[in-house]
């Protein structure tokens, strides 16, 4: 009854007569911790417990005050209905074959899930196996992995619920999609066929305690095997690491059936992993510590024989192939197959009976195809449609024939099938999309950044524009975890485009565009350079006239978050409104639930005193200042998000209010029963983007353009 109260109190009050906010109550904690000698406040501690009474009355109250908001913009059903139309057209995934068929996703248009199919020819119409839009409506599961056996005669499939990261495996016979009984809960990885498909592996975490499935540190993940037809509780355990709790795992068996790989990897190190396998025609089956330094970034692209073939960044940051003879595995043995380059080499393939190498390089955040044999000769590049990101060539290495799909800002997805026999690329399909994609462009540009590193960057914007500083703006970014911001189509992003804005993506340190060096740049003790970077960014805009601070808009999803809290700490008056989603905003406290402790490498580690200095330097959550005249702010995150746990967002959203001295509003959209995605299927996906994009066009002006 007490909580009822709070929460009628808290929604009575949401706004004045006068339309100004009201933000509800929020209890400020005497919380302080030492750090080394260091007291830091933690008044919102509180709000990290996601169950209590009193963290779910704030919520709703919150999304009260959010709503009210929202609901009150004309142009919102606007923008909702031309999102709609946009979507509605027929989606195919890039198809692979195994066995005697291809499988792919198919969306008709609207569907809120994409439908898993099969076929045996390219042109037969589609046979369904996975409908995740029969699902369960109020279970809120979506479709999590598929994984196909060998012979092409089993699926393994997977579900999460409510958008968690958890995952829980289930077993179908193709042939006559009948359910096995086999289930296998508590993953958070994929699922790998041995040689006879009669089970697979897999790595698990424990079992969480209730009511802390999304909140409780994930740690010790172990690898075990599943034979069909049993219990997971008769499952074998494989490997494990007691001694190395913090270490993930990986594991999967290679093509031949010969090999079981052991993926290892050490989160206190940065780029660094290890690779141990078990030969299961052994007796003895004994883990073969292959690689075990741990002294660079090992990534497996197959196996012939004996001889294990590997990207590597040892004494190479832009990556090389080696080639490992596991009856020679020293390292004297080892043979460079292809060496390192000026462009960065991302992905590789083995394919064409063992005889080609497939090779995905990358420069300034566009793509490039090379094909080797696979003595490392080289053979011809891959003609693509134009400068933008590839993606695909999988398959078994037996195939004579691949996959690909094409794709830029303003080209939307296009998936061809690659002969080796005859050396073309023939297109198989492309979306039909109710916009004239004509009347915009894409461009890079390069900026100098604060420190005279030339930034590059991606801006897409309607042909007409002028350069007049009257243009609203979206600048995302992302700047950690060595990923690259490339060019890729997105539907959604032709509303903003259609409604007059910019869109504008830098490629800031951090990222992998140009590779390790370019990742470590901007991780630790470097993460100012990220954000630096950023604010350069939001710079350019304005003074080469595409936009001016009030038309000026930033957005960031996790770690790019992280980055937007981060930079309006620094830069309040540069921006005319802001949306940090998802974001790891209490640098002290990220490494004590679920995964967090992965992240060390990348942020630093709190436990470490030399570290905890710059982590509370640059902390989001910490370097809120009060006085501060804020611009609006929509901070959005998830209730189950169990990656990044929904109490960075809340602490920092109720710091955040309480410290603005502006009239600009300070406003939390928290998505009941979804995770670190914010939606689940795509009717939710569509009204995120709609609050999205409503918001900007309120807080920016847009209804006077």
């Amino acid at each position: 009854m007490k909580a009822i109260v709070l929460l009628f109190a808290l929604m009575i009050f949401t706004f004045t007569g006068a339309g100004e906010i009201v933000y509800p109550e929020c209890n400020v904690s005497d919380q302080v911790d030492d750090y080394f000698g260091t007291l830091v406040p933690d008044p919102y501690r509180w709000l990290e417990d996601v169950n209590s009474e009193e963290t779910l009355s704030w919520i709703a109250a919150q999304n009260e005050i959010w709503d009210c908001y929202i609901e009150a913009i004309p142009r919102r059903d606007w923008i909702r209905e031309r999102l709609e139309k946009l979507y509605n057209y027929q989606r195919y995934s890039m198809p692979y074959m195994i066995g005697e068929r291809y499988f792919f996703n198919l969306n008709d248009g609207l569907q809120n899930h994409s439908v898993f199919c099969c076929r045996e020819n390219l042109d037969d119409e589609p046979i369904v196996l996975i409908d995740p839009n029969e699902f369960p409506e109020e279970e809120r599961l979506s479709l999590a992995g598929t994984n196909v056996s060998e012979d092409g005669k089993l699926l393994a499939w997977a579900t999460r619920e409510s958008g968690s990261d958890w995952a829980t495996w289930y077993v179908m016979d193709i042939e006559t999609r009948i359910s096995l009984a086999d289930t296998i809960r508590w993953t958070k990885g994929g699922v790998s066929w041995n040689a006879d498909n009669t089970g697979f592996y897999y790595t698990r975490f424990d079992e969480p305690m209730e009511d802390q499935e999304y909140t409780e540190r994930n740690e010790n993940q172990r690898v075990f095997f599943h034979s069909l037809g049993t219990s997971q509780y008769e499952d074998i355990l494989v490997y494990q690491r007691p001694d190395k709790p913090d270490w993930m795992l990986g594991a999967y068996a290679t093509e031949d059936g010969r090999y079981l790989i052991i993926g290892l990897y050490d989160t206190e190190l940065v780029s660094k992993n290890g690779f141990f396998y078990i030969d299961l025609l052994s007796e003895d089956r004994q883990v073969v510590e292959l690689l075990g330094d741990f002294d660079a970034s090992y990534l497996p692209i197959g196996n012939i024989g004996e001889n294990f073939y590997f990207i590597t960044d040892l004494d190479a940051p832009n990556n090389k192939i080696i080639c490992i003879d596991t009856d020679s595995p020293s390292r004297e043995n080892w043979s460079e197959i292809v060496p390192e380059t000026e462009e960065i080499l991302n992905s590789a393939s083995i394919l064409n009976n063992n005889e080609s190498l497939v090779l995905q390089y990358s420069w300034d955040a566009y793509d490039r195809v090379y094909l080797y044999d696979i003595e490392g000769e080289f053979q011809k590049e891959l003609k693509l449609p134009s400068p933008g990101t590839v993606w695909g060539f999988w398959g078994s290495q037996s195939y004579t024939e691949t996959f690909y799909l094409f794709s830029s800002f303003l080209h939307p997805g296009e998936v061809y099938r690659y002969d080796f026999e005859t050396g073309e690329s023939t297109f198989l399909w492309a979306p039909e999309i109710d916009a004239d994609l004509s009347a915009y462009e894409e461009k890079q540009i390069f900026y100098e950044s604060h420190d005279g590193t030339m930034i590059p960057m991606f801006i897409v914007y309607p042909k007409n524009i002028e350069l007049d500083g009257s243009n609203p703006t979206l600048l995302n970014g992302y700047g950690g975890f060595g990923v690259s911001m490339s060019p890729w189509f997105n539907t959604s992003r032709l509303v903003w485009l259609e409604m007059g804005g910019i869109y504008a993506i830098p490629c800031i340190r951090g990222g992998g565009e140009y590779g390790d060096e370019w990742h470590l740049a901007g991780i630790k003790e470097n993460r100012p350079v990220v954000f630096g970077d950023f604010i350069c960014a939001a710079e350019y805009l304005i003074d080469e006239g595409y936009t001016s601070i009030p038309k000026l808009a930033i957005s960031g999803s996790s770690n790019g978050g992280t980055l937007i809290g981060a930079c309006l700490n620094m830069r309040p008056d540069l921006f005319g409104a802001a949306v940090p989603s998802m974001g790891v905003m209490d640098l002290l406290r990220f490494h004590l639930f679920t995964i967090g402790w992965a992240w060390t490498s990348e942020y630093g580690d709190p436990d470490n005193p030399d570290e905890f200095e710059f982590l509370l330097d640059y902390s989001p959550y910490h370097n809120i200042e009060p006085g501060i005249e804020y611009p609006p702010v929509l901070i959005s995150t998830a209730d189950h998000d169990d990656r990044v746990v929904p109490g960075h967002s809340f602490k920092y959203g109720a710091r955040l209010q309480a410290a603005q001295a502006g009239d600009a509003p300070i406003l939390m959209s928290i998505h009941a029963r979804s995770g670190h995605g914010g939606a689940v299927g795509l009717s939710e996906r569509l009204d995120r983007v709609t609050d999205l994009y409503t918001f900007f066009f309120k807080e920016l002006g847009m209804e006077d353009n």
